[in-house]
């Protein structure tokens, strides 16, 4: 059943993309098999890099062709020669492509590393792959925890069951209360951000911030939930990461499915922080790149990606970047201390100014925005803030920083102060649905941001 409803569910965005998940899914299948029963080491080895090969090869063609034809033509012409292409395609983007593909190169992988032992059972592996809760948008699943759970018989569990309609709950209100009705405005400002002051471009930048974050990370609870009223359990994907001290935190907090993968795969192959340190220097900006360009065929996220590395840098030079790898901040009082605020304070600011070359269409329209927030200030020539026009998000925006600071200890415990009272817990579940319907209704439709990646 879960993989007919993974099928359905992914069909019934474009049917004809359905072979190409399956090719996929045969493939690594089938060479996870042969990983295994192979003896010789070089035969494994050549088994492995088919399937990396295979992987990377399908997400190149769909993802970046067209990104690498016009960046060899614009290369071209900087150089005096001009090119009529005529070798870009109309290629659709498979949903989910960079997501499924990295799945299943984990699995293979893990195989080659003795880590894990393949699967015989075709339809189980095919569910893995294609699970309908996580398939599009991640968490970007490892076959040792999702693959045991599809081989086994699963109970109904109730307490499981209502954790996952809470996280249902809360990642409808961050997608469809907070991060599309905030899109409206970040297009208009980031699209027209010559009209606008230098305050509210900075507006901009913030809400886009809270945008992308409530949009994804309100996917994965979806997702997240989804699974527990099946009786699955995925990875956390996101663990309050604007609460984060420093950078290498934000990157323990933010998007850990692949953050991680990342580490595993990439990283740590590289050499990791083994060697010397211009070599441990040298994969960290790999990673970064790397993370950066996943994200989408444009300058810009390898520029996002660039940024990042160096912001971490420092903290690796100082050996700050796993201080806060067991703590949480204000772990035990309900205030952040002075330098705990400054240092949120700090880290978001970098991170914010990163996502600027995240959000803009060009690096030279994002080096332009960049500039005009800190020193257009002519307020009668442009749209300047106005906090009556804009107190309806920054109230959802207080509010939603509130919440997340209640539950920061723990990123699954949503609306525990529901708990207690069961008029209070209706009378809140009830309110909430009804904020979300009515948003569903008012705002325009917008798909989740990372389903173009």
């Amino acid at each position: 059943m879960i993989l007919i409803s993974s099928y359905i569910f992914y069909g019934w965005w474009d049917y004809r993309f359905l072979g190409l998940i399956f090719l996929s899914t045969i493939v690594d299948y089938t060479i996870g098999l042969l990983i295994h029963s192979e003896k010789t080491k070089n035969k494994k080895r050549v088994y492995l890099w088919t399937s990396i090969l295979f992987n990377l090869i399908v997400l190149g063609f769909f993802k970046y062709y067209n990104f690498f034809v016009d960046s060899f033509i614009e290369l071209f012409y900087g150089l005096g020669y001009e090119i009529k292409s005529k070798w870009t395609l109309n290629i659709i983007l498979p949903v989910g492509i960079s997501f499924y593909t990295f799945q299943t190169m984990s699995y293979t992988i893990d195989i080659y590393r003795k880590s894990l032992a393949p699967t015989k059972d075709f339809i189980s592996f095919a569910s893995f792959v294609s699970f309908f809760p996580q398939l599009v948008a991640g968490p970007i699943e490892r076959a040792s925890n999702l693959l045991p759970q599809i081989l086994i018989k699963r109970k109904f569990d109730y307490v499981q069951a209502v954790q996952g309609l809470r996280l249902i709950l809360w990642g409808m209100f961050k997608k469809v209360v907070i991060a599309d009705s905030l899109a409206p405005i970040i297009d208009d400002i980031f699209n027209h951000n010559s009209d606008f002051s230098s305050g509210m471009l900075w507006l901009g930048a913030i809400y886009f911030s809270f945008q992308i974050y409530c949009d994804f990370s309100g996917y994965s609870d979806i997702a997240i939930g989804t699974s527990k009223l099946l009786g699955f359990e995925l990875m956390s994907n996101f663990k309050t990461p604007y609460f984060s001290r420093n950078i290498g935190e934000f990157w323990r907090r933010w998007h850990i499915s692949l953050s991680t993968w990342f580490r595993d795969y990439l990283y740590f192959p590289l050499g990791g922080s083994q060697y010397s340190e211009i070599k441990t220097l040298r994969n960290i900006f790999v990673i970064f790149i790397v993370s950066g360009f996943w994200h989408g065929s444009n300058w810009t996220f390898v520029v996002w990606g660039l940024i990042h590395a160096i912001l971490y840098i420092p903290s690796f030079i100082f050996k700050t970047n796993r201080k806060y790898v067991s703590s949480i901040v204000a772990e035990n009082s309900i205030f952040p201390n002075l330098k705990e605020i400054w240092q949120m304070l700090t880290t978001f600011f970098f991170v914010l100014i990163a996502w600027v070359f995240f959000r803009a269409s060009s690096i030279q329209t994002a080096g332009a925005y960049i500039k005009a927030m800190f020193i257009k200030n002519d307020l009668d020539k442009y749209e300047s803030f106005d906090f009556y026009k804009h107190k309806y998000y920054i109230i959802l925006l207080v509010g939603l920083i509130v919440m997340e600071w209640l539950f920061r200890k723990n990123e699954r415990d949503i609306l525990f102060f529901l708990e207690n009272n069961m008029k209070i817990r209706y009378v809140g579940y009830i309110c909430i649905s009804i904020i979300i319907i009515y948003n569903l209704l008012l705002n325009e439709k917008a798909s989740f941001i990372y389903f173009q990646f």
